[in-house]
């Protein structure tokens, strides 16, 4: 999954520099306040995300129920292999569309706040595209049709994955991107960022903790809804 969690709570993560960092005396204003408004909107995203994600669990959980009103245990002769990796992504796809969609307006903050920013070194600006245009397509995902698609696969008996689940799932594994790599923007660091950083760090683990501890067990109940297996 291209080394990132499903939850907004990563997507959101900001980049951070090392401690011990200061800005270089030669590094251009422009460098220096993209920067900053880097780091700013990310700590304002992580405490949004922090902030609403008992939204995003009734979010999940609504879905979760709406599987098991609809289609529950429809999964409950599928084999246990790889065969069902398509589907098993297609349930976290589900999960991320969700989450997503409950953060939109976070993301979207974060995302015209630094789609506009610039910097001399033509790889960060690479780096911040990417990411910014990521979250949009994140948020654009559209929520899969589980029941349908986990039907159409055991009237297949199992051995046909829905053209719907492949163009899903491929549409999930072509989103690229991954906040700014922290050593490019050291050099661009004031003191009062590295202050900034301090506390982008620790929103950034409360919400990797709370990524690992729900996360994990949304998954879990999702595919034991549907009887998939892992």
């Amino acid at each position: 999954m291209h080394g990132r969690s499903w939850l907004v709570a990563v997507a959101l993560a900001v980049g951070l520099v090392p401690a011990g960092g200061v800005a270089s005396a030669l590094a251009a204003p422009q460098d220096v306040a993209s920067t900053k408004t880097y780091l700013t909107a990310g700590y304002a995203a992580l405490r949004a995300a922090i902030a609403s994600m008992s939204v995003v669990e009734a979010n999940v959980d609504r879905l979760n129920r709406q599987y098991a009103s609809e289609c529950p245990k429809v999964a409950v002769a599928s084999p246990q292999d790889e065969a069902a990796d398509p589907m098993t992504y297609e349930v976290a796809g589900a999960l991320w569309a969700t989450a997503y969609h409950t953060d939109a307006r976070i993301v979207q903050t974060f995302v015209q706040a630094v789609k506009p920013l610039r910097w001399s070194n033509a790889k960060i600006t690479r780096q911040a595209d990417a990411y910014a245009a990521s979250l949009s397509e994140l948020v654009a995902l559209p929520l899969p049709d589980m029941c349908a698609d986990v039907r159409s696969w055991s009237a297949a008996g199992f051995n046909a994955i829905p053209a719907s689940t492949t163009q899903f799932d491929r549409r999930v594994e072509a989103i690229e991107g991954h906040p700014v790599a922290l050593g490019l923007l050291a050099p661009y660091e004031v003191p009062a960022d590295r202050t900034l950083a301090t506390r982008v760090a620790s929103l950034e683990t409360q919400l990797d903790d709370l990524e690992t501890m729900l996360g994990q067990n949304w998954w879990d109940l999702t595919l034991e809804t549907l009887a998939l297996k892992q």
